[in-house]
């Protein structure tokens, strides 16, 4: 079953928040972005949890849906991995570079998405 745009976003947090990542957030860019239409950015706690983070998201999404991402980044010792689907960018991170960088403010004008309460 392929999945997209929102309810890809939502997988996406869910998958994250079963491996504890932390301060999951998920933005609905539409009309906001031209980058992409949905962002969930998550913290780790560590860079071996970051790592482990982006694998299970990563693996979640292709094994229940099928839907690889068209790109990853963020090296072994990186502190800032991205999960890239085209219409959703997963960016998980370590607490003090998201404080730094401020993602949820610089796209502010999106809309936050509740996703924790969201049916199946």
């Amino acid at each position: 079953m392929a999945i997209e745009g929102k309810e890809l976003a939502i997988a996406c947090a869910r998958a994250a928040e079963e491996i504890q990542a932390e301060d999951i957030r998920v933005l609905d860019l539409t009309g906001v972005s031209s980058l992409t239409d949905f962002m969930v950015v998550c913290s780790g706690t560590s860079l071996p949890h970051l790592k482990a983070v982006m694998r299970d998201v990563e693996k979640e999404i292709i094994e229940k849906y099928g839907s690889s991402p068209h790109q990853a980044e963020g090296g072994s010792d990186s502190r800032w991995m991205v999960l890239d689907y085209i219409d959703v960018m997963v960016h998980v991170m370590h607490q003090e570079l998201r404080d730094l960088y401020g993602l949820e403010d610089l796209w502010g004008e999106g809309k936050e998405v509740e996703w924790q309460d969201a049916a199946e």
